[in-house]
């Protein structure tokens, strides 16, 4: 009878671990580093190896009250964290999973999600953070349902999947629709894209459809001939939908803007066949940043990207892009950078680009137009600022080798940074969630 408890109790434990419930807290983890080349000191929010990862940086990344960071990990497998930013204490934050990319409420203590149900269909979830954190600060934790609420279900068909976004209003999120439900809704005039290069993604048709938070009905927003990738709100403005042509690499025209109705569908940016655009984020009411990547050499003598072969099977894991398959883009022939695009005028501005190397690969900046930020292929930061047009190198160093990029996003106040690292992973592939402010001297520029 005691060996049966004994057994009881160890499966219980195990259980708790393993699969982890809401409220759970993680020891402080938080460190502060100062960066070997720059000097600039980097606080690791988390340091362990643990499978951590951040939000897109077409998402927000901070909570409403700006006191938590949410990410990935796999602290507890298929469940988010949240971070500390003083206390440097990690919080679970939800209880039976998630699915695709989860979206912090801005104008209130919240936290939207997909979550896989049964034949396909999808459930959005509601968690109330502000009750999850002080009830387990209290040690109080209640059943999950006392901080979820099901806000809808997707039907089967609709094949919804979690790239999703939230509106502005916070009435109502966007995602991505399967191929047949895009199909119903596509002009029937339309010719479907094909596959477009080396990674054999593109073909359409693809689909974009909302949900209202409060009543759960569906509205079908846009179908195009093309996949759809990237899926984002404009936060300040409600009912523009900003996503892309996903194709892996280079697309005929990735950025696109639609409102919630399906009106005004207009390309961002119409980008010519030598522009490689790509890693759009919405920064501001008025603009969005890109990167127009220059990150290809030229063969001179041919006239077209320098590459070894071309076969499909050119790869480059650490520095993509490389494959002679995707055409002649991405040089430094013609203009290339850290963009930011206005969208109610249209314009278009290059903020700053690298010297050498790749040239800025994920790009952001801060909502109030003083500050841009981007990361390149040896997953160095900068800064720049605007208004001089001056660059400047925050951090270095975070190791070519990562399993993932260093995705820099400003905080709402554009005082800092948040990013993802490999530097002090033993396995120079884990990534931890960093923070690295811009520079007091910056701040006191007029």
């Amino acid at each position: 009878m005691k060996l049966k408890t004994v057994f009881i109790l160890f499966y219980i434990f195990c259980t708790v671990t393993v699969f982890g419930q809401i409220g759970q807290r993680f020891p402080s983890e938080k460190k502060i580093v100062k960066d070997p080349v720059t000097g600039y000191e980097i606080t690791f929010l988390t340091s362990k190896s643990k499978g951590d990862s951040k939000i897109y940086p077409t998402h927000p990344q901070w909570t409403s009250d700006g006191n938590w960071v949410l990410f990935r990990s796999h602290r507890v497998e298929g469940e988010i964290m949240a971070v500390n930013e003083k206390s440097g204490e990690i919080v679970q934050v939800t209880e039976g999973g998630y699915s695709g990319t989860f979206c912090i409420a801005q104008k209130s203590m919240k936290v939207y999600f997909m979550r896989d149900a049964a034949e396909k269909a999808m459930q959005i979830i509601e968690v109330d953070l502000d009750k999850v954190f002080k009830d387990s600060q209290a040690g109080k934790m209640q059943a999950v349902t006392a901080y979820e609420r099901v806000c809808g279900k997707s039907p089967s068909e609709m094949e919804a999947s979690g790239d999703m976004a939230l509106d502005a209003d916070e009435d109502k999120v966007y995602f991505r629709v399967g191929k047949t439900e895009a199909f119903k809704y596509l002009d029937k005039n339309v010719t479907l894209e094909k596959n477009f290069g080396p990674r054999n993604m593109g073909a359409g048709p693809g689909g974009i459809s909302s949900m209202n938070l409060k009543t759960g009905e569906f509205k079908h927003v846009i179908s195009v001939p093309f996949q759809i990738g990237h899926i984002q709100s404009n936060i300040w403005n409600a009912n523009e939908i900003i996503f892309c042509w996903e194709t892996g690499g280079k697309s005929p025209q990735r950025t696109w803007v639609v409102m919630a109705d399906g009106s005004g569908l207009r390309p961002l940016y119409p980008e010519a066949s030598y522009e490689w655009v790509t890693h759009e984020a919405v920064i501001g009411k008025d603009e969005v940043a890109m990167a127009i990547m220059g990150h290809r050499k030229v063969d001179i003598q041919k006239e077209t990207p320098a590459q070894v072969t071309d076969s499909k099977e050119v790869k480059n894991p650490e520095n993509p892009g490389q494959e002679s398959n995707w055409g002649a883009s991405g040089t430094r022939e013609k203009p290339t950078g850290l963009a930011i695009v206005n969208l109610r005028t249209r314009e278009m501005i290059i903020a700053g680009q690298t010297n050498s190397g790749s040239g800025f690969w994920h790009v952001h900046g801060s909502s109030d137009g003083r500050w841009a930020t981007g990361d390149d292929f040896s997953r160095s930061l900068y800064l720049i600022d605007r208004k001089t047009k001056e660059i400047l190198m925050l951090t270095t160093g975070h190791k070519e080798t990562a399993q993932d990029h260093i995705h820099p996003t400003f905080n709402r106040e554009g005082t800092k940074i948040q990013f993802e690292s490999a530097m002090l992973s033993e396995d120079n592939k884990t990534m931890n969630i960093c923070i690295i402010n811009v520079p007091e001297t910056w701040l006191k520029r007029k």
